[in-house]
């Protein structure tokens, strides 16, 4: 059977990405979507939409029967699940086998075998897979873990069996953080995934998480397309993505697929999934787990093999072969992936929600020796919702090496212009400046070694302090101009908290030669009073975007992961500022704020109360995740202003305090 009509069980990026292919293959497309996604842009794209619940996941998209009541509607001969929902979902899978609806993915069998950890890795095993030393039977208590743990050596991992995203894990140490770690892996593992099994394998030190692509067709044909690297990591979430991988060889790379390609076999694999491997220091590698589905940062695979994995499973799935051999795989140039959260990286990366007000991504290109790509589920006017995972955007660049991939995925985040939520922009910005970045000396531990205080801004090197100061004095004297007429030279005051100095404009045609006390270069400014991007074109070929917004006396400038405060003054005015009073800002020690916008779950203390510092004072609920707000210092309770069901805005106050 040719599928003519498709169903996407997904919603907002992935979806939106389904239906480009199904588009372009001339197959109809059919969304889904709940209360919270009925203006969604994968609603809008789609042929045809059916709604199918509650804006709660499991009131939706999580709903089988729904979703297969959807494709009866419709007529849709077969269902892309994407990823999350229910993508790894064997029961769902086998559902649509019984009603004669397609499944674009893998066989139920080889799902439910490869969604459980420990079943998983014993087929690994039995397979010739690399595998860390564990244990990987039943655990009968805490006390059995720890000599499990010992006789593993320290330090050791311990797993939920049907964990995912990072929750029902520990690391241990000693023993008594075996004991400790196995009862929360426990208890976390039965109040998320309803299965409290556990496992205990070796802890990798300074290790990398590299994955493998694979495709396989039900004609026997398993490919692999080579490696991503997804070291960058966040509480075990995966925030930037490359491949290849920096660090492997080619007869590691070589091993590592072959044995993926070993255990797509031995389970009867067919359409795309990734195996995710852990690798030491040594290029020593060890099976993590298999995705049975399209992962995320599927989109870098794409641009250095040139292929479609989305057309590839849905010709796998009419019964296709591939199309081509392990030996015409490519592996050209090298692609960069960011994703784009609506989190605040200052807050520590505490979710964010609300109405886009601005979205301008970068103009996507995609030939020459650049390609720039932005896969997306959202659009101006939209909302980020606290129903569903945070992100924006996957932000993607192409370039014949990995550096110039890296300054074009620099320039890329620089221009994207995201107003309205918290997003990580000007982190994601400051990881492409880091050298450990650029040398691609990763580890899954790189954002707690390099961040170890959280994130609070980017430091700009002298090169980019003088793109700063430069394109300010250039867009005031381009405001001044509009005033009173073109100055061919003039000097200004640029002060900010990178620095401040004396900056030198003189004009020569279309360029200005811009002059500090350190430095002398030509540029070109494409901008105009109004515009939120400033561009500058060096006479050495180098540019530079900002994002600019005037104050009234000078601009606020984000770029390069810095967001700054930027005064710029005629220098005889400068003079005059030390004599200005310096305006103090209010106390706000005193007061309980909201961090982000949410739900407060819990109130723990009365007015009149004595709190510790660490003392826990409230929760708040935002994005599914419960925040725990704790008191910084010995205080008493003096006022509360927020009740338990309250919906508060960020920085809303909810409690307020005196002095003991």
């Amino acid at each position: 059977m040719t599928i003519q009509k498709l169903l996407i069980a997904n919603r907002g990026e992935i979806a939106c990405r389904v239906i480009k292919t199904a588009r372009k293959m001339g197959i109809a497309t059919v969304a889904v979507y709940s209360d919270a996604d009925r203006e969604a842009l994968h609603v809008r794209m789609a042929d045809e939409a059916i709604h199918i619940g509650a804006s709660p996941a499991r009131e939706s998209y999580l709903q089988i029967d729904r979703i297969i009541a959807a494709c009866k509607q419709t007529g849709a001969q077969a269902v892309h699940p994407g990823y999350g929902f229910l993508s790894e979902n064997a029961g769902f899978a086998a559902a649509l086998e019984k009603e004669g609806i397609v499944f674009v993915g893998p066989p139920p069998k080889a799902i439910e075998a490869m969604g459980d950890k420990i079943t998983s890795k014993k087929i690994a095993a039995e397979a010739g897979v690399s595998t860390v030393p564990g244990h990987m039977g039943l655990i009968a208590d805490a006390e059995e873990a720890v000599t499990i743990s010992r006789s593993i050596g320290y330090p050791v991992m311990i797993k939920a069996s049907a964990g995912g995203g990072g929750k029902g894990m520990r690391i241990a140490w000693t023993d008594d953080e075996a004991r400790e770690g196995f009862e929360r892996s426990k208890s976390e593992a039965a109040s998320s995934f309803g299965d409290d099994r556990i496992f205990i394998e070796k802890f990798v030190t300074e290790p990398r998480h590299i994955e493998i692509q694979l495709i396989g067709d039900a004609h026997g044909n398993v490919l692999y397309l080579n490696e991503r690297e997804c070291s960058i990591q966040r509480r075990n979430q995966k925030v930037i993505e490359e491949a290849p991988s920096p660090f492997l060889d080619e007869a590691t790379r070589k091993a590592m697929g072959e044995q993926s390609v070993a255990l797509a076999r031995a389970v009867g694999y067919r359409s795309a999934g990734t195996v995710e491997f852990i690798v030491d220091k040594d290029r020593n590698f060890y099976f993590l787990e298999m995705n049975t589905r399209l992962q995320v940062e599927h989109p870098v695979t794409e641009l250095i093999t040139g292929l479609d994995l989305v057309e590839l499973m849905l010709r796998v799935a009419n019964g296709e072969k591939l199309p081509l051999t392990q030996a015409e795989v490519q592996r050209r140039g090298w692609a960069i992936e960011s994703r784009l959260y609506a989190e605040d990286p200052y807050r520590n990366f505490l979710p964010s929600t609300g109405r886009l007000t601005r979205y301008r991504p970068p103009e996507e290109s995609a030939s020459g020796a650049l390609v720039v790509r932005n896969d997306t589920g959202v659009f101006e006017g939209g909302e980020i919702s606290t129903f569903y995972d945070p992100m924006i955007a996957k932000l993607c660049t192409w370039a014949p090496t990995r550096l110039e991939a890296i300054n074009a995925m620099a320039v890329a985040l620089d221009g994207f212009e995201v107003e309205g939520v918290g997003n990580n922009l000007p982190f994601l910005a400051s990881v492409m400046e880091q050298q450990r970045f650029r040398d691609g000396r990763l580890t899954t531990g790189y954002i707690a070694e390099e961040f170890p205080e959280g994130f609070a801004g980017a430091s700009l090197t002298e090169e980019q302090r003088f793109d700063v100061d430069a394109a300010a004095a250039l867009m005031m004297a381009r405001r001044e101009q509009r005033r009173g007429g073109v100055v061919a030279e003039s000097r200004w005051h640029v002060e900010s908290p990178a620095g401040a100095g004396l900056v030198r404009l003189t004009q020569h045609g279309h360029e200005t030669q811009v002059e500090t006390g350190w430095r002398s270069a030509a540029a070109h400014l494409r901008w105009q009073p109004g515009e939120s991007l400033a561009r500058l074109d060096w006479s050495d070929g180098r540019q530079a975007v900002l994002k600019v917004t005037p104050t009234t006396s000078g601009f606020r400038i984000r770029y390069r992961g810095a967001d700054l405060k930027v005064l710029v003054l005629r220098p005889h005015i400068a003079a005059l500022l030390k004599h200005m009073p310096v305006k103090t800002p209010p106390d706000m020690s005193k007061f309980l704020l909201c961090p982000m916008p949410g739900q407060v779950v819990r109130i723990d203390v009365a007015e009149g109360d004595v709190v510790e510092d660490g003392q826990t004072l409230a929760i708040v609920e935002a994005m599914k995740m419960e925040n725990v707000l704790k008191a910084e210092k010995r205080a008493r309770v003096s006022k509360i202003h927020a009740v338990p069901g309250a919906v508060l805005a960020v920085d809303q106050v909810i409690l307020e305090f005196e002095a003991v």
